[in-house]
């Protein structure tokens, strides 16, 4: 016969009195133990909704993209802590307790135990950072996790494009907006903004410099709206040939001519239907569909090549573009009908140049990032190389910022990088001069303060960007150092210069 399994309030309820205020005080205890000595905690409901971070997770925030602690708590775990595993200690009510967890803010050691009331019912979870810097003796451990983790992002990636080639599979929003890292003020506000779009089934246009992360803000829309359970579909006018591009848009029906398949091909409007449509550099389209699309968005059907049947569809539009859909208006190459329709709720997602205080951030990302594709150990940049960084035009944006990063890390001897090695990398990329830490023209004494020694330049660079990095965390020195890319010892020693 089986043994029974005692419940947890069973066996409290059967402890005689005083081992039950035993037992009850070795909980408290052992919470504030663990509160005090762990390296963050973090507590979800039943609903896997963050209610409670302590001092030491605070810390955590800049660098998962929150520059507010009321924009991570109170929110759904899943959508503020990337690759977590709280919603299956809720569903299954066994704990977790050791795992590694990697995200924005770096490799961590983690457990997971859920909380269980006097019933013995599950009504929340806690989780516990162990070590956010693995000791020595675990990283062959981590080295692994990396590479089986790496492996097993590219088999879903190879996956995910062998159903989009069959025409399977559902599509759905790949970022939230967790994923647009940065905690300026402009960066704030476009996410704001976006967040209150997201919440109406209003035409949404996305305005910004190539590489300001529209798209990504597109899906994070559309991942925060009420169709978020409905397909993502997007379609990028200016990489399509104008001559597919309406049987792209509308669909192609059975036979509609030679070479077409024989059981038609539904088009991207259809295939939204339910969620929504992203139309990327819609300044690029053709005139002679412009009035095409007018028709299908005023109506709320199409009529595919070849076919006399319209036929009905039900997407929110999202459209974007890095031109000047005004200008075009006034030079007659866009429609002002078709403006007016989709600029129903413009949005200026402002250029990395705007917010230079989020390179610090969007570094340890990019690097992270490239890191863990690559399978090897993030670079790590200097203070004075970030404070070249945050120094340029950044005309490509974050695009051009991975891209100069990508090439530092390859192209480095070691995992550190010095500001030497990125001027001569910036010089040779063939986009434009190096900036210094001012132009002449914003520079109040003008051009002549630019030829000072160049130690002394860098100095006040690497002033700068430890500045704006403890600005940004609020003082914190630990945050602001991670931010940095740079130890705290450093920072500390950095800081003690005259």
């Amino acid at each position: 016969m089986e043994a029974s399994r005692t419940e947890p309030a069973d066996a409290a309820a059967a402890l005689p009195r005083d081992a039950q205020g035993i037992l009850a005080l070795a909980a408290r205890s052992l919470f504030s133990v663990l509160a005090s000595a762990s390296e963050g905690m973090l507590l979800v409901d039943r609903e896997a909704r963050v209610v409670w971070i302590n001092d030491q997770y605070r810390r955590f925030l800049p660098a998962l993209g929150f520059a507010r602690e009321e924009d991570f708590v109170g929110h759904p775990v899943s959508a503020v802590v990337q690759n977590t595993q709280m919603h299956k200690v809720l569903e299954t009510g066994k704990p977790i307790l050791i795992d590694l967890l990697t995200n924005r803010a770096g490799t961590f050691v983690v457990s997971r135990i859920p909380l269980r009331d006097d019933g013995g019912e599950v009504i929340g979870a806690l989780g516990i950072v162990l070590f956010d810097q693995p000791q020595e003796s675990l990283q062959p451990l981590i080295a692994k996790f990396s590479l089986l983790q790496r492996d097993l992002d590219e088999a879903r990636r190879e996956l995910a494009a062998q159903r989009s080639a069959l025409g399977g599979g559902q599509r759905q929003a790949k970022y939230t907006f967790a994923s647009f890292v940065g905690s300026s003020a402009a960066a704030q506000e476009v996410k704001r903004q976006a967040r209150r779009a997201a919440r109406s089934s209003s035409p949404v246009l996305l305005l910004g410099e190539t590489g300001t992360g529209k798209e990504l803000l597109a899906h994070a829309i559309h991942a925060a709206s009420p169709r978020a359970q409905g397909p993502f579909v997007s379609v990028n006018i200016a990489a399509v040939p104008d001559t597919l591009l309406e049987a792209e848009f509308f669909g192609v029906a059975p036979g509609a001519y030679t070479g077409a398949e024989r059981k038609g091909r539904d088009g991207k409007f259809k295939l939204a239907d339910g969620g929504t449509l992203f139309l990327d550099e819609i300044g690029d389209m053709p005139q002679g569909l412009q009035a095409k699309l007018l028709r299908a968005l005023q109506e709320g059907e199409i009529e595919p090549l070849g076919s006399n049947r319209l036929v009905p569809f039900d997407a929110r539009i999202i459209a974007a573009t890095s031109r000047d859909l005004a200008a075009l208006v006034r030079e007659g190459r866009f429609r002002e009908d078709l403006f007016y329709r989709l600029n129903v709720l413009p949005l200026r997602v402002p250029p990395l140049r705007e917010r230079r205080e989020d390179i610090p951030a969007l570094v340890e990302v990019l690097a992270e990032d490239l890191a863990h594709r690559a399978g090897v150990a993030p670079p790590e940049l200097l203070p004075d190389a970030l404070a070249l960084l945050a120094a340029q035009s950044w005309r490509g944006n974050i695009r051009e910022l991975r891209n100069v990063l990508e090439q530092a890390a390859l192209s480095a001897d070691g995992p550190r990088i010095d500001a030497a090695q990125l001027e001569r990398l910036l010089h040779h990329s063939g986009l434009g001069p190096v900036a210094p830490a001012l132009s002449p023209a914003a520079d109040p004494v003008g051009a002549a303060a630019l030829l000072r020694p160049l130690a002394e330049q860098v100095a006040e660079l690497e002033g700068r960007a430890i500045a704006a990095a403890l600005e940004t965390t609020g003082g914190n020195k630990l945050a602001a150092a991670r931010l940095l890319g740079i130890s705290r010892a450093t920072l500390y020693e950095r800081l003690g210069k005259p």
